[in-house]
């Protein structure tokens, strides 16, 4: 999961394994894979590194487990 920050300013956490495309038109679009959406106040390239790193730890955190 990751913590993200909706453009009122509410905090938002959101399963990183369900994001499918970040857009930046110019605000950040977050499509989830059940097709939902969120608006992000967070530069692309921000959520980019926070899903990379959740998924990263996550099998990391797999690889001994089996």
């Amino acid at each position: 999961m990751i913590t993200l920050t909706q453009l009122g300013g509410r905090k938002i956490v959101v399963n990183a394994d369900m994001v499918e495309r970040l857009e930046a038109v110019p605000d950040t679009i977050v499509t989830l894979s059940s097709g939902k959406y969120v608006i992000v106040r967070e530069p692309v390239s921000e959520v980019a590194a926070k899903v990379e790193n959740y998924i990263r730890r996550s099998r990391a955190g797999s690889l001994g487990q089996g």
